[in-house]
């Protein structure tokens, strides 16, 4: 479940708004197939949403406190605007005298015409939701089909300022018919209302939603993982044609901040979302986030691509193997690139001051983003994007580049510790290396180039050969190799270590890089013949939600599922992931086989498609496949499969999707018997 309908009294941050109710119609008079010239939604709606967060567990206080965030944060400076109410915060009956929607008692006492002038009072605006059915997807209240003006001008008395307008209890009524009938209502208020139309992308939006509202849902909801991120990009990435000023494409809200990914993954979703020019509205509880996810939500510069005035939703210049490069023209000649690395290696890739569409200069000025720094470069946009992170770019052709360093094309690699398995597992007494590299990108030389490792106490670092050199022009290359050993007995827990470079700029500026990596050391599985559900991970991967230990995948929540059931067999131990899955567990090299049961889990969601929940299953010693299920679908019973883990270091386990997507693919790995020596 997702969007709110919104209904807002946009406009851009720090213009003259009309008083909190004071009507404000149109410019023109409502058409049925005119566009909506009401000024609305220049830049894409920037606030919050509680939903991603809280579910229904919203009320008052919340909404109160996040405004109050909003201004001592500095949130509201950097442009976030609207604090919206999802589902759940009225009565499940209206008012039987007026027809009108009723504010919960318990969660809402104050109701939310004073809730709305608490938010005005913070220079902020006020969202609210409802569905175009009969209830909300929640269940818990009523819809507005059918009960359009009244709904409408409710909100409008009330104060609301956006309205995320929901597509559940439809009633199998034609969208455009039921979004349209509700932007009529809000026009005739005559009250500035952004209007968020949450049609999920089933009717294609953004073929007809400019007409309608000021932004539409591309995709299906978003969830706290890397795996929901990644598929709505790709959905919502090809429709840069119809995004523009007031009219925006929206893959959904933010999940910044709500521990289901890495601080490195939530930049990479904050960096996409404002090169699509996407709504950023923030979807964590705030009252809870941490230094990290409040650096993120407020990078300015970052924000500054997404809120453009050109309105231009990047484009895709190239997607090679996992490697993106997306380009967003910006007003006054500016051009961002981000650079996104969707595998699980490091990646160098870029582009080209041509392939941007630059005009011809001796150097650029190029800001990184996230660095929050300028550099200068001789028309190569480069980065060296560790596994699922992202590099983004500002680039100015010309300008005073000579003041600035030359950019470096900066990473680090570390090696494997066995075949197949990520070099950022490290087991304890066991050395690996670190590559780093950096070649300059500028048109000047870098003076004293100079790379470093910093790990945790007590771990060993060796330089094995020169680290440094006096002088590193265009176009040259210094790479350093550190052998890396965590101590015998080093605790299992997840580590971090720093590579650096440093050097000076020929104008005396001095520059240091930095790029980290967490590390795991891993614990050794059991001796024994040990339940696979109960063993110790090193790794785990999930499509939706955390991996669940015996018991099946619900949802995103964790511990939110059920008794393992394959095909109305049930199974008292085991794993429960949905696809794409990968869990890695440290074997020592003292494990015999892993025998285990796998197939669709029978937990599925309403109205199943018998096309849908299909995956296959793969058990892999270190980087040799020991045993492969093939295709299963939600119809057949569970296969049996033993793998032989012989000598192998590490032990990989495989959910993945079938042909269809990974819908409905919980797969199952029932009763895991994993066999181990001393």
């Amino acid at each position: 479940m997702t969007a709110v309908a919104t209904v807002s009294a946009g406009g851009t941050a720090g213009a003259a708004q009309p008083s909190p109710r004071t009507p404000a119609g149109p410019s023109t008079a409502p058409n049925a197939r005119a566009a909506l010239p009401d000024g609305l939604a220049k830049t894409p709606p920037m606030g919050f949403n509680n939903w991603n967060a809280t579910g229904c567990d919203i009320n008052e206080k919340m909404i109160r406190d996040t405004a109050d965030i909003f201004v001592t944060s500095g949130l509201k400076k950097a442009g976030y605007e609207y604090v919206n109410i999802d589902d759940c915060w009225a009565e499940p009956e209206r008012d039987p005298r007026t027809g009108r929607l009723v504010p919960h008692h318990e969660r809402f006492p104050s109701g939310i015409e004073a809730l709305a002038d608490y938010v005005h009072g913070k220079g902020l605006k006020l969202g609210i939701y409802t569905s175009a059915g009969t209830q909300t997807c929640a269940k818990t209240m009523p819809g507005s089909l059918d009960h359009e003006e009244v709904d409408a001008q409710t909100f409008a008395d009330w104060g609301v300022d956006y309205l995320k307008y929901d597509n559940c209890n439809n009633q199998g009524r034609p969208a455009l018919e039921r979004y349209t009938r509700m932007r009529d209502a809000l026009r005739k208020t005559g009250r500035p209302i952004v209007y968020s139309l949450c049609e999920w992308g089933e009717n294609k939006p953004w073929e007809w939603g400019k007409d309608v509202g000021h932004l539409w849902r591309t995709t299906g909801d978003i969830n706290d993982s890397w795996t929901s991120m990644v598929t709505l990009l790709k959905q919502n990435a090809p429709l840069a044609p119809y995004a523009g000023p007031g009219q925006w494409n929206d893959p959904d809200m933010l999940e910044v901040g709500n521990g289901g990914m890495t601080d490195r993954e939530y930049r990479s979703h904050f960096s996409l979302w404002a090169a699509m020019a996407a709504p950023l509205l923030i979807g964590a509880d705030l009252r809870k986030a941490s230094p990290a996810t409040m650096e993120i939500l407020g990078n300015r510069d970052v924000i500054a691509v997404d809120q453009d005035p050109l309105g231009v939703q990047g484009r895709v210049l190239r997607n090679a193997d996992g490697h993106w490069v997306i380009v967003k023209p910006l007003a006054g000649g500016d051009v961002a690139v981000t650079l996104f690395n969707e595998t699980e290696d490091v990646a160098t890739f870029g582009a080209t001051a041509a392939e941007l569409g630059l005009p011809a200069r001796k150097a650029y000025v190029v800001r990184d983003l996230w660095a929050h720094r300028d550099f200068e470069t001789a028309g190569s946009f480069s980065a060296s994007v560790p596994a699922h992170g992202t590099v983004m770019y500002r680039i100015r052709a010309g300008g005073d580049w000579g003041r600035r360093p030359p950019l470096g094309e900066f990473g680090a690699t570390l090696s494997s510790a066995a075949p197949g398995v990520p070099g950022t597992i490290t087991p304890a007494g066991r050395p690996f290396t670190a590559d780093l590299t950096v070649t300059n990108r500028g048109r000047s030389p870098m003076l004293g180039a100079k790379h470093g490792i910093d790990a945790p106490s007590g771990w060993k670092i060796e330089a094995l050969g020169r680290t440094s050199t006096p002088i590193l022009r265009t176009g040259q290359k210094l790479t350093a190799r550190f052998r890396v050993t965590p101590p015998k007995g080093q605790a299992p827990a997840s580590y971090t270590l720093k590579a650096t470079l440093s050097y000076i700029s020929p104008t005396g500026q001095k520059v240091r890089s930095t790029t980290t990596e967490d590390l795991v050391v891993p614990a050794t599985v059991p001796t024994g013949t040990t339940n696979l559900g109960d063993a110790p991970w090193a790794v785990a991967r999930n499509g939706l939600g955390p991996v669940e230990r015996n018991s099946s995948v619900g949802g995103a929540k964790p511990a939110d599922g059920r008794t393992l059931t394959i095909n109305g067999r049930t199974y008292p131990t085991g794993l429960g992931t949905h696809a794409p899955a990968e869990i890695i567990f440290f074997l020592d090299g003292r494990c015999a086989s892993l025998a285990v049961d796998v197939g669709i889990d029978d937990e599925r969601d309403p109205r199943p498609d018998p096309t849908q929940g299909t995956a296959s299953f793969e058990i892999w010693a270190d980087g040799v496949k020991a045993a492969d299920s093939g295709r299963r679908t939600w119809q057949d019973d569970p296969v049996h499969l033993v793998g032989d883990l012989t000598g192998a270091s590490f032990l990989r386990i495989v959910t993945n999707p079938g042909p269809d997507g990974f819908r409905y693919d919980r797969g199952d790995w029932a009763a895991p018997a994993l066999t181990c020596g001393e």
